[in-house]
Protein backbone atom coordinates (compact mmCIF):
# COMPACT_ATOMS: atom_id res chain seq x y z
CA UNK A 1 0.00 0.00 0.00
CA UNK A 2 1.48 3.54 -1.16
CA UNK A 3 2.10 6.17 1.42
CA UNK A 4 -0.63 8.73 1.64
CA UNK A 5 -1.81 11.52 3.81
CA UNK A 6 -4.57 10.96 6.16
CA UNK A 7 -6.69 13.47 7.81
CA UNK A 8 -7.07 11.03 11.08
CA UNK A 9 -6.33 13.21 13.59
CA UNK A 10 -4.15 15.88 14.00
CA UNK A 11 -1.32 14.07 16.40
CA UNK A 12 1.09 13.59 13.59
CA UNK A 13 0.59 16.75 11.60
CA UNK A 14 3.55 19.41 12.36
CA UNK A 15 2.40 22.44 13.09
CA UNK A 16 4.15 23.75 9.41
CA UNK A 17 1.56 21.57 7.17
CA UNK A 18 -1.25 22.79 9.63
CA UNK A 19 -0.30 26.48 8.85
CA UNK A 20 0.02 25.20 4.94
CA UNK A 21 -3.43 23.48 5.34
CA UNK A 22 -4.93 26.85 7.08
CA UNK A 23 -3.18 29.56 4.47
CA UNK A 24 -4.71 27.22 1.24
CA UNK A 25 -7.76 27.70 2.71
CA UNK A 26 -7.55 31.13 3.04
CA UNK A 27 -6.36 31.28 -0.31
CA UNK A 28 -9.37 29.58 -1.81
CA UNK A 29 -11.73 31.55 -0.16
CA UNK A 30 -9.71 34.88 -1.43
CA UNK A 31 -9.81 33.59 -5.28
CA UNK A 32 -12.24 30.79 -5.51
CA UNK A 33 -11.89 31.53 -9.37
CA UNK A 34 -8.10 30.28 -8.88
CA UNK A 35 -9.22 26.87 -7.56
CA UNK A 36 -12.40 26.47 -9.81
CA UNK A 37 -10.77 23.47 -11.43
CA UNK A 38 -8.39 22.12 -8.26
CA UNK A 39 -10.48 19.09 -8.59
CA UNK A 40 -11.51 18.51 -11.78
CA UNK A 41 -12.02 14.82 -13.13
CA UNK A 42 -11.87 13.66 -8.85
CA UNK A 43 -14.42 12.02 -6.80
CA UNK A 44 -15.16 12.34 -3.05
CA UNK A 45 -17.06 9.51 -1.20
CA UNK A 46 -18.96 10.82 1.71
CA UNK A 47 -19.56 8.62 3.91
CA UNK A 48 -21.78 9.78 6.81
CA UNK A 49 -22.94 7.37 9.70
CA UNK A 50 -23.36 10.37 11.86
CA UNK A 51 -25.63 12.99 10.67
CA UNK A 52 -24.50 16.32 9.93
CA UNK A 53 -25.77 19.92 8.65
CA UNK A 54 -23.15 21.44 8.16
CA UNK A 55 -19.94 19.06 7.24
CA UNK A 56 -22.16 17.93 4.50
CA UNK A 57 -23.39 21.05 2.89
CA UNK A 58 -19.81 22.53 2.66
CA UNK A 59 -18.01 19.38 1.73
CA UNK A 60 -20.62 18.67 -0.96
CA UNK A 61 -20.46 22.47 -2.24
CA UNK A 62 -16.40 22.98 -1.39
CA UNK A 63 -16.23 19.94 -3.82
CA UNK A 64 -18.37 21.07 -5.93
CA UNK A 65 -16.66 24.55 -6.26
CA UNK A 66 -12.95 22.98 -6.75
CA UNK A 67 -14.29 21.46 -9.93
CA UNK A 68 -14.81 17.61 -7.99
CA UNK A 69 -17.56 15.60 -7.36
CA UNK A 70 -19.19 14.41 -4.14
CA UNK A 71 -21.05 11.56 -3.48
CA UNK A 72 -22.87 11.49 -0.18
CA UNK A 73 -23.45 8.01 1.18
CA UNK A 74 -25.55 7.69 4.45
CA UNK A 75 -24.86 4.84 6.46
CA UNK A 76 -28.25 3.84 6.91
CA UNK A 77 -29.25 3.58 3.09
CA UNK A 78 -26.20 1.16 2.22
CA UNK A 79 -25.04 -2.16 3.36
CA UNK A 80 -21.41 -0.74 4.98
CA UNK A 81 -22.90 -2.41 8.29
CA UNK A 82 -23.45 -5.99 6.76
CA UNK A 83 -19.75 -6.91 5.84
CA UNK A 84 -16.01 -6.54 7.07
CA UNK A 85 -15.70 -2.19 6.97
CA UNK A 86 -12.10 -2.37 5.82
CA UNK A 87 -13.08 -4.25 3.04
CA UNK A 88 -15.81 -2.60 2.01
CA UNK A 89 -13.82 1.18 2.33
CA UNK A 90 -11.01 -1.00 0.16
CA UNK A 91 -14.04 -1.03 -2.77
CA UNK A 92 -15.06 2.40 -2.19
CA UNK A 93 -11.32 3.15 -2.71
CA UNK A 94 -11.59 2.03 -6.45
CA UNK A 95 -14.27 4.68 -6.87
CA UNK A 96 -13.11 7.76 -5.41
CA UNK A 97 -9.96 9.70 -5.29
CA UNK A 98 -10.76 10.46 -1.54
CA UNK A 99 -12.96 9.95 1.14
CA UNK A 100 -14.61 12.05 3.98
CA UNK A 101 -15.90 9.68 6.56
CA UNK A 102 -18.23 10.86 9.32
CA UNK A 103 -18.16 7.67 11.45
CA UNK A 104 -19.35 7.30 15.13
CA UNK A 105 -16.20 5.41 16.34
CA UNK A 106 -12.81 6.83 16.20
CA UNK A 107 -11.45 3.08 15.72
CA UNK A 108 -13.45 2.84 12.31
CA UNK A 109 -11.66 5.65 11.06
CA UNK A 110 -8.19 4.33 12.04
CA UNK A 111 -9.62 0.70 9.34
CA UNK A 112 -10.47 2.92 6.63
CA UNK A 113 -7.28 4.83 6.53
CA UNK A 114 -5.48 1.85 7.40
CA UNK A 115 -7.18 -0.57 4.58
CA UNK A 116 -7.00 2.36 1.56
CA UNK A 117 -4.44 3.96 -0.74
CA UNK A 118 -6.67 7.05 -0.93
CA UNK A 119 -6.07 10.46 1.74
CA UNK A 120 -8.94 9.66 4.27
CA UNK A 121 -10.62 12.67 6.27
CA UNK A 122 -12.26 12.44 9.09
CA UNK A 123 -15.56 14.39 9.26
CA UNK A 124 -16.26 13.81 13.02
CA UNK A 125 -15.84 10.73 15.09
CA UNK A 126 -16.12 10.21 18.93
CA UNK A 127 -13.04 11.11 19.42
CA UNK A 128 -11.58 14.02 17.05
CA UNK A 129 -13.18 16.48 14.36
CA UNK A 130 -9.67 17.71 12.86
CA UNK A 131 -12.05 19.38 10.17
CA UNK A 132 -13.30 21.44 12.33
CA UNK A 133 -9.94 22.15 14.49
CA UNK A 134 -8.58 23.25 10.66
CA UNK A 135 -11.46 25.47 10.13
CA UNK A 136 -11.45 27.39 13.23
CA UNK A 137 -7.91 27.97 13.07
CA UNK A 138 -8.65 29.01 9.58
CA UNK A 139 -11.04 31.63 11.06
CA UNK A 140 -8.79 32.68 14.20
CA UNK A 141 -5.92 33.51 10.91
CA UNK A 142 -8.53 35.43 9.18
CA UNK A 143 -9.41 37.87 11.96
CA UNK A 144 -6.15 38.02 13.75
CA UNK A 145 -3.89 37.90 11.42
CA UNK A 146 -1.89 35.02 12.83
CA UNK A 147 -2.07 32.07 15.26
CA UNK A 148 1.51 32.60 16.28
CA UNK A 149 0.99 33.19 20.09
CA UNK A 150 -2.56 33.42 19.65
CA UNK A 151 -4.37 31.83 22.98
CA UNK A 152 -7.75 30.27 22.87
CA UNK A 153 -10.44 29.64 25.38
CA UNK A 154 -12.54 27.11 24.43
CA UNK A 155 -16.18 26.80 26.66
CA UNK A 156 -18.50 24.13 26.35
CA UNK A 157 -18.83 20.05 27.11
CA UNK A 158 -15.16 18.41 26.67
CA UNK A 159 -15.55 16.73 22.86
CA UNK A 160 -14.22 15.46 19.50
CA UNK A 161 -14.07 19.25 18.68
CA UNK A 162 -11.73 20.08 21.70
CA UNK A 163 -9.66 17.22 21.95
CA UNK A 164 -8.83 18.14 18.10
CA UNK A 165 -8.11 22.53 19.34
CA UNK A 166 -5.60 20.80 22.11
CA UNK A 167 -3.71 18.79 19.49
CA UNK A 168 -3.46 21.92 17.18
Amino acid sequence: MSQVRHLVNLKDWTAQEILQVVDAGIAVKTNPQAYATALAGKSAGLLFQKTSTRTRCSSEVGIYQLGGQGVFLDWRSTNFGLADLADEMRVMATYFDFLLVRLLEHDDVCTTAAAVDIPVMNGCCNRYHPLQALCDLQTVKEKLGRLEGVRLTYTGVHNNVTNSLIIA
